[in-house]
């Protein structure tokens, strides 16, 4: 394990979880303050649908929310204004609710005897929200109810998630990979999803002020005194080289190196320790950290994962994500 101090391993983790906002992150975080003070005004509440590619932070960000919401004791009841749950691995009506419950932390509640399990889990879901204050549902992986499932199955929880909001009052915000917006198709939700957002790669094609800044807010949060100049070209473009714009991939090789630097006890972070990190994780491919920027080559999304529901099988269901063949850096900057 890593030599470091106590005090160190907490700054070391500090940034591990460190949260960076950018444009499309500060909007949809005001989209949820927006549907939750929505919601007082009465009428029917609003819901969104946010979809982005794996690596794209949304599980992330949905647990950044979280640790912005004050949950608090009220009498005897347990004062949530946000759930966050998720779609079950055994995905029925009655696992669906019991998840619900769960995270909620309401599960044992009791539900009228003589109706159906998942009537009665669901009467007692709305109860527990209302006695709860809850005043946003966020669904994560949203995507699995569309997988190898038919459509009657989807229609079944696409209408019981409908009763919810319906019943309850609260706004519900549907998470999930790209091929999540096919719920949108569903006649129940086409008109509900109001608001429809959709976390990007960085691409260089569009500009690289974005990506810039974003790894200006990486580097002040960083355990060192002096923050590294991640802007400087011989360590942002090997990073987007490296990255090819993916927000999960860029942070792995970050942490790893920022550990490195750590234990040796660096004042701050350099291209050498980048070197080590590329080194440690992918000791068999190419380091570009090791070129020079302008022989570097890059490649971004061109088009993001999807789901084949007519595919007749797990393999030939899912379409992985396209990039772009490698381009010179003024090839991808003249890219539109």
């Amino acid at each position: 394990m890593f030599e470091l101090e106590p005090n160190d391993r907490e700054r070391l983790k500090s940034f591990i979880d460190c949260f960076v906002e950018h444009p499309v992150l500060t909007t949809v975080l005001q989209d949820f303050d927006r549907l939750r003070a929505y919601r007082q005004l009465g009428g029917e509440p609003q819901c969104m649908l946010l979809i982005g590619d794996t690596g794209s932070g949304k599980t992330h960000l949905i647990n950044h929310y979280k640790s912005r919401i004050d949950v608090r004791q009220e009498g005897d009841a347990l004062i949530q204004p946000l759930l966050v749950s998720r779609i079950p691995s055994k995905l029925n009506l009655e696992q669906m609710m019991i998840q619900m419950l769960s995270d909620l932390g309401q599960f044992g509640s009791e539900y009228r005897r003589g109706r159906s399990r998942d009537i009665g889990l669901t009467e007692s879901l709305i109860k527990a929200l209302r006695r709860c204050k809850t005043e946003l549902i966020i669904i994560n992986e949203f995507q699995e109810i569309l997988e190898f499932k038919s459509a009657r199955d989807r229609q079944v929880i696409a209408n019981r998630l409908k009763m919810i909001n319906e019943e309850s009052q609260i706004p519900i915000v549907l998470v999930g990979m790209p091929w999540a917006a096919q719920i949108a198709e569903e006649p129940q939700w086409s008109s509900r999803l109001i608001c429809r957002r959709v976390i990007p790669y960085f691409k260089l094609s569009n500009g690289p002020e974005e990506f810039v800044r974003f790894l200006k807010g990486l580097a002040v949060r960083m355990p060192f005194d002096t923050p590294p100049r991640l802007e400087d070209k011989n360590i942002a473009l090997p990073l987007f080289s490296y990255s090819r714009g993916e927000v999960r991939r860029l942070k792995a090789l970050l942490n790893e190196a920022v550990t490195i630097a750590m234990v040796e006890g660096a004042d701050s972070l350099d291209l050498a320790h980048l070197v080590k990190a590329h080194q440690v994780m992918f000791p068999d491919k190419d380091n570009p950290f090791k070129k020079n920027p302008e022989s570097l080559l890059f490649s971004e999304i061109s088009r993001y994962s999807d789901y084949n529901p007519l595919a007749i099988s797990e393999e030939e269901a899912f379409v992985p994500t396209q990039f772009i063949d490698s381009l010179s850096l003024s090839e991808i900057l003249n890219r539109s």
